[in-house]
């Protein structure tokens, strides 16, 4: 039986720009043993990203070195979100618990959360395009045991989204879960520099 626990309480702090989130795409030259998911993996980013920006690869099953590729380059939003990560893991010090490994999967699929609420224009748990967060993260190839989320949205800062879910027991409760072993945190922007914060907890099922 898969324990399903989900913060459902949110905060809303609206109007507030969160500033960039993104920089320019980075070129790669491919080597001998290269593979499109080798590449995906080296730089933290979904396969799927990768072919959607290099239409000149028919097959990308087939690359060979000397060839260029465009990498989405999202290392500005990357690095809140492991400030996020690196402040969970310091209330997570202080009650004596263990940190959380950070997963960069299933960051991928809170930043893909994320974007899915500014693009349908919801604010909810439950995605009318991925369905709940343990269907989305099944879905997305991620197996579990016990798995939460946390949302937020128009908080500016890690800091600021962290002090809004610790002051929340639902939020709380998930950050300072003991049976969680891994995080993925996703933070997206709409139009407006509004920020939209996803938190996916997971106990791997191996």
């Amino acid at each position: 039986m898969k324990k399903k626990l989900v913060a459902l309480s949110t905060f809303l702090f609206l109007l507030l720009g969160c500033g960039k989130v993104h920089a320019e795409n980075t070129t790669y030259t491919v080597i001998s043993g290269d593979s499109m998911w080798k590449i995906a993996v080296k730089f933290e980013v979904g396969l799927s990203e990768i072919i959607s920006l290099n239409p000149q690869i028919k097959n990308p099953a087939m690359i060979v070195p000397g060839q260029k590729l465009t990498i989405p380059n999202i290392q500005d939003v990357k690095t809140i979100e492991n400030k996020v990560i690196s402040l969970v893991n310091a209330q997570r010090s202080k009650v004596g618990l263990q940190p959380f490994k950070t997963n960069w999967e299933l960051s991928r699929i809170a930043r893909y959360k994320s974007q899915d609420m500014i693009n349908k224009n919801y604010f909810s748990h439950t995605s009318p395009t991925y369905g709940s967060p343990f269907n989305m993260m099944e879905n997305f190839g991620v197996k579990f045991s016990a798995a939460g989320e946390n949302i937020a949205m128009g908080q500016r800062t890690a800091e600021e989204v962290m002090n809004a879910w610790m002051n929340s027991p639902g939020h709380r409760s998930n950050i300072l879960n003991s049976s969680y072993t891994e995080i993925g945190v996703g933070l997206a922007k709409n139009a407006n520099g509004q920020c939209y914060w996803t938190q996916m907890f997971i106990k791997p099922m191996y």
